[in-house]
């Protein structure tokens, strides 16, 4: 019996080895931040409006975007397509610059927030943040708004991007007034 135990704890102690390292590549490394980034609230929010934003043919700050988010986090875009169908995307930080940063960058792009619900808990905050996108950052009219739910963590050094989850406006979901709408 006494041998069988020092098997076990011989076979687990393998298999923690050989896992902690799989585990830890798969982890994605993160910048480090600008504290003036991450400090507050209002810091990491405007952060991100801000390192998403830029002139067309401009290239972003792609290290400090992946500066502002949870290595476990996730961007998830949602919708309707022209069928009046729904769809939901899961992306990771990586995946979100491979797959919208190539836009953003060949169209040019500009975010900023225009209204904002914000409620927090102990070191979580859910954020509703109301946003009009432009072409260029002179466009009278934004060619598209929506709403971005935030979900930020504390971890009593800095916050935390863990979730941005969002639809864009369309007739058949305005947004409401409630919401800056």
């Amino acid at each position: 019996m006494r041998h069988s135990i020092r098997a076990y704890l011989l076979l687990f102690l393998f298999m923690f080895l050989l896992l902690v390292p799989a585990y830890a590549q798969d982890t994605p490394h993160v910048p480090d931040a600008l504290s003036a980034d991450v400090e507050t609230v209002d810091g990491i929010m405007a952060a991100v409006y801000d390192v998403i934003s830029g002139g067309q043919g401009v290239e972003r700050d792609w290290d400090r975007f992946r500066s502002l988010f949870h290595p476990s986090a996730h961007l998830i875009p949602s919708g309707f397509r022209q069928d009046g169908s729904s769809f939901i995307l899961y992306w990771d930080v990586e995946t979100y610059i491979s797959s919208a940063g190539a836009n953003l960058v060949a169209s040019g792009f500009f975010e900023k927030e225009i209204h904002r619900v914000e409620e927090r808990f102990g070191g979580v905050a859910h954020i509703f943040s109301t946003y009009e996108s432009r072409r260029t950052a002179e466009d009278e009219e934004p060619f598209t708004r929506g709403i971005n739910s935030f979900q930020l963590k504390y971890d009593a050094d800095r916050w935390w991007v863990v979730n941005i989850f969002w639809q864009g406006e369309n007739p058949n979901t305005p947004i409401p007034a409630k919401y800056g709408g």
